[in-house]
């Protein structure tokens, strides 16, 4: 991936003028995107669940912004989110399916709602984002961006729906970017590491994820700050790359990943076994408070409501 985040905002960038929208925008990887392309002279769309932050981000950017309040999952309201962006801005250049929540804890023990609902977010919420701005991209040739994770490469126990939500994302990306290059869209997949998002900050009272960065290299134990990340993405965003790594280091592990079960499973048996089964569902829960907002807003939209008094 030539190039770098300082030569993709300059003045002669090629995303100059182009609409981009990015889902998960009020925090953590998505926040810091939105003002990287802002930067390069984007008009950018933010999604998100949580309006106040989302308003909050979009203020701080240089360009003009729009924000829409929309849930990955529900069809109908990124749909209208399309329809917002197009009447607002023109037909998106380039979409970014960011929005992810992560949830941590033994499968047996973590709440099927809450287990379906990473699976919804992380992958059918990324299907719901491709559908309702392919028609856009598809008229400007445009580039449609899924984010992924390292979580793909070798499923770590305690982490089944993050992971799964992950693999899935990457496996539907590849398939989508097979159906659309005949109609001049471009799709690429972003490989994260460790970043500094609130997913993360509770890493050292995970056990499983504690052990596995604890056994990783010095530089793979590196947690990156989301503005760097944001660089290396928009690199990839302009070059319309088929694969971004952030780090660019990550890109030497693609051939090392049929390895990569069985040694996150050997990493983490011995933190398992040492551990009782309530230690275990102790750590079970949301990470980070944008997971927590959307399952608080899932939950509270689900609740019947509440019967008058007689």
């Amino acid at each position: 991936m030539a190039g770098t985040g300082a030569e993709a905002g300059g003045r002669g960038s090629p995303l100059r003028g182009r609409v981009a929208v990015v889902t998960g925008a009020a925090r953590g990887i998505g926040e810091a995107l939105a003002g990287r392309l802002s930067r390069t002279g984007m008009r950018v769309a933010l999604l998100g669940r949580e309006a106040e932050t989302l308003h909050r981000a979009a203020a701080a950017l240089p360009s003009p912004t729009v924000c829409v309040e929309a849930d990955v999952t529900d069809r109908a309201a990124l749909d209208r989110a399309a329809e917002q962006v197009a009447e607002r801005f023109g037909p998106a250049s380039v979409v970014v399916a960011n929005a992810g929540i992560a949830v941590g804890g033994p499968f047996s023990r973590t709440a099927a709602d809450l287990w379906q609902r990473v699976i919804d977010v992380n992958l059918v919420g990324s299907a719901n984002t491709a559908r309702a701005f392919l028609p856009q991209l598809t008229r400007t040739g445009g580039y449609f961006l899924q984010i992924a994770s390292t979580a793909a490469f070798g499923s770590a126990p305690m982490m089944s729906a993050y992971c799964a939500s992950k693999a899935g994302a990457e496996s539907f990306a590849q398939a989508l970017r097979g159906e659309v290059a005949p109609e001049g869209v471009g799709v690429g997949i972003a490989y994260l590491h460790w970043t500094g998002t609130d997913m993360i900050s509770g890493i050292d009272d995970h056990p499983v994820l504690r052990a596995l960065r604890r056994h990783q290299p010095w530089f793979a134990r590196r947690v990156h700050a989301p503005a760097q990340v944001a660089d290396w993405l928009t690199t990839g965003i302009v070059h319309r790359s088929h694969y971004i790594y952030a780090p660019p280091w990550l890109r030497w592990c693609q051939p090392l990943r049929p390895l990569f079960p069985a040694l996150v499973g050997r990493i983490t048996r011995h933190e398992l076994m040492a551990r009782s089964g309530t230690q275990l569902g102790a750590d079970t829960g949301v990470l980070g408070a944008g997971g927590r907002a959307d399952w608080d807003a899932y939950t509270a939209a689900a609740r019947p409501p509440a019967r008058p008094p007689e």
